[in-house]
């Protein structure tokens, strides 16, 4: 127990017992028990709350306890050597800023510009004069003396450097023949290079230098590439994740039904003979359909662009089945500016009426409901329908209510994936039938 909770606790216990010495010892006659209780109780309460000032003695403000926080007991805010303190407390949070990870321009990738601002944050921090960085050919980036031979965009001339790349492990240089710079007159005299890895695979290198023999620390270098890799790859990640997600979206723009587009168009052609309006209409709406679905751009669009969508498919739809098919929304307004992942909501409402209730004969009502929930940050989409239902051992194979699961089905799995890919387990999709009373499919994902 600490120091401070222990002297709080034997304040109390010695206040209860000089209340009841009081009320029923010195007093006479003794008081009730009742006024002993709330005397005691309310001297206990006066107590908790003056003990901050009163048994633990003042605070430090409030910005005071945020600097000291986090440092170690009896160390001191001093300069490192060689800077003032403001400089070295400024080294300090950017160190802890990019072993965070916070601000690194490399987890963007390996770009010029990105080696450019990396290689200004780290030559104050690695102890160089000098720091390159290179992919397996070209400097990126080189900050520092002889940045005038050994420019931005121009080839690896260190041979140190090129020694690291080719053999993959580090190099270090302690006199300026073994540099390698084919310039006289180079200021450069010693080197640490280390490679960036990502995998298996050499991508480039991390090389700080001085203009003296005695070269950086190498272990200091080497903890910074191991930083930078890791940063690298998870900019590669990144990449393929993306890729994937593209490629899912796009085969969800191949899977639109092309029964689909054939019932559409010859309802279109039957309706040109008999309602010439109505079928030019409907031309409009499909082509607002296919439009939309070929050019929607990034993973993520507002409600309102995708509920637009779906009320152009219901509506062409409408035109198909006739009275066959009713349509009920249930949107909250709120919804409408929440961003949701692309072609995610259309293929549901499509299953509702390609599986649901084309087959039922008197046809049945599909229902769309969106909710934002401000408290758990989720957007909640739910799908309806009366239709037919889907057989046990079928639901058994899509999964069943299983959060987060899809098995074969229309668009399905792969919206499966791509929730996946872009919320990872922070999404639910749960699906749930009553063969010969409908199905209700709804997703849940998080506020954007």
């Amino acid at each position: 127990m600490r120091t401070g909770s222990a002297l709080l606790a034997a304040t109390i216990c010695g206040t209860w017992a000089v209340v009841y010495l009081v009320t029923q010892v010195v007093v006479s006659p003794p008081l009730g028990v009742g006024t002993t209780v709330v005397a005691g109780t309310a001297a206990s309460v006066l107590l908790v709350l003056g003990y901050p000032s009163a048994l633990r003695g003042p605070r430090a403000p409030l910005a005071l306890r945020r600097r000291l926080r986090g440092r170690p007991a009896g160390a001191r805010p001093a300069a490192r050597e060689g800077r003032g303190p403001e400089e070295g407390r400024g080294a300090e949070r950017s160190r802890r800023r990019i072993v965070a990870g916070h601000r690194m321009p490399l987890r963007s990738g390996l770009t010029a510009d990105a080696a450019r601002r990396t290689a200004t944050r780290l030559r104050p921090l690695l102890g160089g004069d000098a720091v390159v960085i290179t992919d397996r050919e070209l400097n990126l980036a080189f900050v520092g003396p002889g940045s005038d031979h050994h420019e931005a965009g121009g080839p690896v001339r260190a041979a140190a450097v090129r020694s690291a790349i080719g053999k993959g492990r580090t190099v270090v240089s302690r006199r300026p023949s073994a540099m390698g710079c084919d310039v006289p007159g180079c200021p450069l005299r010693s080197a640490v290079v280390v490679p960036l890895v990502v995998g298996s695979r050499v991508v480039g290198a991390i090389g700080v230098f001085r203009t003296h023999d005695d070269p950086a620390p190498r272990d200091q270098v080497e903890d910074m590439a191991s930083i930078l890799s890791l940063h690298l790859e998870l900019a590669e990640a990144d990449r393929e994740r993306k890729l994937a997600a593209d490629a899912r979206l796009d085969a969800l723009r191949a899977q639109i039904n092309p029964h689909f587009l054939f019932n559409i168009l010859n309802t279109i052609a039957s309706k040109s003979r008999t309602d010439p309006d109505e079928a030019r209409q409907l031309l409009l709406r499909l082509s607002d359909f296919f439009r939309y679905a070929v050019r929607q751009e990034g993973q993520l669009a507002e409600f309102a662009q995708e509920y637009f969508f779906v009320r152009t498919y219901l509506s062409l739809e409408q035109a198909r089945f006739g009275d066959r098919l009713r349509v009920r929304y249930d949107v909250d307004p709120q919804v409408l500016t929440a961003h949701v992942p692309v072609l995610t909501i259309q293929p549901l409402v499509e299953n509702a009426v390609k599986h649901g209730l084309a087959a039922k004969v008197e046809g049945g009502t599909v229902t769309l409901r969106a909710r934002v929930d401000p408290l758990t940050r989720t957007t909640t989409i739910r799908v309806t329908d009366d239709g037919v239902g889907v057989a046990a051992d079928v639901l058994d194979g899509l999964g069943g209510a299983a959060p987060g699961r899809a098995g074969d089905g229309v668009g399905l799995r792969n919206i499966s994936e791509r929730l996946t890919t872009l919320f990872g387990e922070r999404f639910t999709l749960d699906i749930q039938s009553t063969e010969g009373e409908g199905t209700v499919v709804e997703v849940r994902v998080p506020l954007r």
